[in-house]
């Protein structure tokens, strides 16, 4: 399977918001917020938890579909390309059809195409559909963020975003535990079908709630070129990301061109984008020094904390013979924390600079990864959940502050083109993370592995030593050779995921200074840019 979309779609979590509807709406009170919150949070709950679902399913929709387990992933590819293009349109299409009529729509077309998924009756099918459901999927996260914002007072704007992050939080965790369980007691449509209920639920709620709080419409010109390089230049780089481990990157022409078209695309896009009327992603947003600073640290920890949701799960399977369940229960603790610990962000950031706040998340972060480096083949579970229980402090103290420090003094009406560009920059970094990852995961191995064959030969005293007690046991040599080299191989992996978090523990410290080169102005610090943009 490929690791690079299983990490992206694994757990997808929250996106910055765009602008809320009209100023001027009051936020909601008593018994209307809450049910409010309720829709929103079940329609980002189901949005996470189908694009996590679908993960472990595959081998058990490839075989009942009867393809190989290789073509089985573009059901995750499929959805990832056209979920990555559509989110950094979220501005765009918000101010064309408006904020409420948009993501009503989005969730019941989510629920439409989750039912044709499940109906799928052939693989080619199930593909097509997948890549409609990614489609629309894409302005959900946003948007469902910024509604939330509207709902609450400026002073607890922080509060906001810290209930809709608990949903985030648990929809990756509970998406692969209830998936297996699906796949292996019921048929696999159902990880699908069960999107209909909850999606349908979802928009009527958000209806009710929210539609008398309509964000103002402007009918744009539809910039064509635009939108055409970057269908080209994201579907490319998407694509090759996905399927270059499986290809082995360079060494195939696919990949080459593949690469070669999202780069050039790529540099026509951006001239393209700065030099347009109508452009259809504001790319001047990286002139404002809090959006760029903040985007690039949001981003490039994004990366480095998917590739390790991904390292750590095939480390355990592949090396340290986890099964695919106590995986799973190794990586279940980061909920913990995370979401007890969510409410508690969200009143510190009311009186808090948000910059402090993500400055301990990234601290926590580099703790737990060298608590990981210091991991041997002799690690037993509750060395490995230890850190993974620290970690979710640091997932409730890292995306909220990240959010109101990139959206910190833009104007409202440059929120929504802000919400989708910055989600679709840590989207393209989630899929770069994981590529990287687990490519220099093998390439360290097979270093390591190298350089521990140079000792582990005939006529070296410890080689010599182990072999002549396996064939005491009565081991022949090609037996005992192979027994060897598994350990081996066992040593050289483990090195190299040691190796990573080394180097995770020393980027997490230093895009800290990221963090300081942002300057937000915020009232009451925590209140924040995303409260202004709210009210």
């Amino acid at each position: 399977m490929s690791t690079a979309t299983l990490t992206d779609e694994a757990a997808r979590p929250a996106a910055p918001p765009p602008a809320p509807p009209e100023a001027g709406h009051p936020p909601l009170e008593g018994a209307a917020r809450a049910f409010g919150t309720i829709a929103l949070s079940a329609a980002v709950f189901m949005n996470v938890l189908d694009s996590s679902i679908a993960n472990v399913s595959i081998p058990t929709i490839a075989g009942d579909l009867g393809v190989s387990t290789t073509q089985g992933t573009w059901v995750i590819t499929s959805f990832a390309v056209a979920n990555a293009i559509t989110v950094p349109l979220t501005g765009w299409l918000t101010q064309r059809f408006g904020q409420v009529r948009l993501f009503v729509l989005a969730t019941l077309l989510f629920v439409l195409t989750s039912w044709l998924c499940g109906f799928a009756w052939s693989f080619e099918s199930l593909v097509f559909f997948r890549v409609l459901q990614g489609a629309v999927a894409g302005p959900m996260i946003p948007l469902s963020q910024s509604l939330m914002l509207a709902s609450y007072p400026r002073a607890k704007a922080g509060m906001a975003l810290a209930l809709w992050s608990m949903t985030i939080l648990v929809g990756p965790i509970a998406g692969p535990l209830l998936g297996g369980w699906i796949s292996d007691n019921y048929a696999w449509s159902w990880i699908f079908y069960i999107n209909v209920p909850i999606g349908l639920l979802a928009a009527w709620g958000s209806w009710q709630v929210y539609k008398a709080r309509e964000s103002k419409r402007i009918h744009l010109p539809i910039d064509r070129m635009g939108l055409f390089l970057l269908v080209v230049w994201v579907g490319a780089l998407q694509v090759m990301l996905d399927k270059g481990k499986d290809l082995d990157w360079f060494a195939s022409p696919l990949i080459c061109i593949l690469a070669v078209v999202s780069v050039i695309t790529l540099v026509y896009f951006i001239i393209w984008e700065l030099t347009a009327a109508h452009p259809v992603v504001d790319l001047s947003l990286f002139k404002e020094r809090n959006f760029t600073s903040g985007t690039v640290a949001l981003s490039i920890a994004y990366g480095l904390f998917f590739g390790t949701v991904v390292l750590l799960p095939l480390w355990l399977q592949n090396t340290m013979g986890y099964t695919a369940t106590w995986a799973g229960v190794a990586a279940a603790p980061v909920g913990i924390l995370a979401i007890i610990m969510s409410p508690i962000a969200g009143k510190l950031l009311a009186r808090h600079d948000p910059r402090i706040i993500a400055t301990f998340a990234f601290l926590v972060f580099s703790l737990i990864s060298w608590m990981r480096a210091q991991y041997n083949t002799d690690v037993d579970l509750f060395g490995v959940m230890l850190p993974t229980f620290i970690q979710g402090a640091a997932m409730a103290t890292f995306f909220i502050p990240l959010t109101m420090i990139s959206l910190a003094g833009l104007r409202p009406d440059r929120i929504p083109a802000a919400a989708g560009l910055t989600n679709f920059v840590r989207l393209v970094c989630g899929a770069f993370g994981t590529s990287i990852t687990t490519t220099v995961w093998d390439d360290r191995a097979i270093l390591h592995h190298a350089r521990l064959t140079e000792v582990a030969r005939p006529g070296e005293p410890a080689f010599d030593h182990v072999m002549n007690g396996l064939q005491n046991l009565g081991i022949d040599p090609l037996h005992g050779a192979a027994m060897l080299d598994r350990v081996i191989n066992q040593q050289a992996y483990t090195m190299s995921a040691t190796d990573f978090f080394w180097a995770s523990a020393i980027i997490f410290l230093a895009l800290i200074g990221f963090i300081w080169l942002a300057r937000p102005k915020t009232a009451n610090h925590g209140g924040g840019a995303a409260a202004a943009a709210a009210h």
